[in-house]
């Protein structure tokens, strides 16, 4: 019995000492292991008289259920430790700048930048954003839109014609995204105020023009809207968009099948020493095309032209872009190239906001 008792001392002191997990499964194997003595001792009890055997038995399991609790309680001092220290070994201070992470570097593409930047400035103006397929049907893409079966923009090297449908209908990447303006206004009644981003494809390729590019365009359909809306919402999306009020607008008439009147709308800029300046000398830009909504487009959607008009208007994204931000190659836009990038790109953080400005 005294060497029980003097092996329970020693296994005790041995579980108090551990400092760690691995220490203490030591310690616990020296006692209860397969090979421990403790072990050891309870399949010798075999051996001995039936009085010998009942007290050596309570011994030991009273030795086996104090050293059980000792090691629970140890392990569980221990592991609270490995907590403590894990915590303070990874410990991160929130307050400090951010340094050249490999996460610090990313940056948000211009055209999602300027897509930020120009819904912001027209939800502003109460607009909201519509979306649609990428994959159009005939009436949507061309009829709808007043655009007959003769017109250019139908033939096959100016159009993306998918394979048609088993009911015979004729499928297109849409070459803009007026479509969606077709879908809202079928969708239910008036009035609309919406912007549509988007992409869209058509067959070309060269410094300014790529097979997809992205397009923006806005609808507006109420009662008594006249040329005179159309030009102040567009007059005050250019002063917010370049950020400068001494932006001049020039609405030179145009054509364009979904409206009539129809009107291409330039900018005033400067090209000195081969800077494009927005909003400074007497050069003119073109940014983007406009006009009042065609009568037939409405009747297409199910509205009456005597009792509703409306405006819309839409410009390239990838365009506006390039002239904002100095981007000389579209075509680099799709490049997937990094240094190109983080030349051109955006920190994350730098959100669009009208109050702090939509170009920081």
């Amino acid at each position: 019995m005294t060497e029980i008792t003097t092996l329970a001392a020693e296994a005790e002191k041995a579980v108090a000492a551990a400092q760690t997990l691995d220490a203490l499964e030591e310690a616990r194997l020296a006692v209860l292991g397969k090979k421990g003595w403790l072990s050891a001792a309870l399949k010798d009890l075999g051996g001995l008289s039936p009085d010998d055997r009942k007290a050596r038995a309570q011994m030991l399991n009273e030795v086996k259920d104090r050293l059980g609790g000792a090691i629970e309680a140890r392990k569980g001092v221990l592991a609270d430790a490995a907590i403590n220290a894990r915590l303070v070994a990874e410990k991160l201070d929130m307050t400090l700048p951010l340094g050249e992470s490999h996460e610090s570097q990313g940056r948000i593409h211009p055209v999602s930048q300027v897509i930020d930047e120009i819904t912001e400035i027209f939800a502003a103006m109460g607009f909201s954003i519509a979306e649609g397929p990428d994959i159009e049907d005939d009436f949507h893409n061309f009829t709808a839109l007043n655009i007959p079966a003769e017109h250019p923009a139908r033939q096959m090297q100016d159009t993306f014609y998918l394979p048609k449908r088993e009911d015979g209908e004729q499928m297109v990447l849409r070459t803009h995204t007026s479509p969606v303006q077709i879908r809202t206004m079928r969708s239910g009644p008036p009035p609309y105020r919406i912007v549509v981003p988007g992409r869209t494809y058509r067959s070309d390729y060269d410094m300014t023009h790529t097979p997809m590019f992205h397009q923006i365009e806005g609808l507006v359909i109420d009662r008594n809207i006249h040329m005179g809306h159309l030009k102040g919402t567009l007059v005050e999306f250019c002063k917010a968009f370049f950020e400068t009020d001494n932006v001049k607008m020039r609405f030179r008439p145009s054509y364009f099948p979904f409206t009539e009147p129809s009107a291409e709308v330039d900018i005033n800029c400067s090209r000195e020493g081969g800077v494009l300046r927005v909003g400074e000398g007497d050069d003119w830009l073109e940014i983007l095309g406009s006009g009042m909504v065609h009568p037939r487009v409405l009747q297409h959607c199910g509205l009456d032209p005597a009792e509703w008009q409306g405006f819309a208007w839409g410009m390239g994204i990838d365009r506006i872009a390039m002239l904002k931000y100095g981007i000389p190659d579209l075509r680099a836009f799709f490049d997937a190239d990094l240094r190109w990038l983080k030349h051109y790109g955006f920190v994350p953080l730098d959100v669009p906001t009208l109050g702090q400005g939509v170009a920081r």
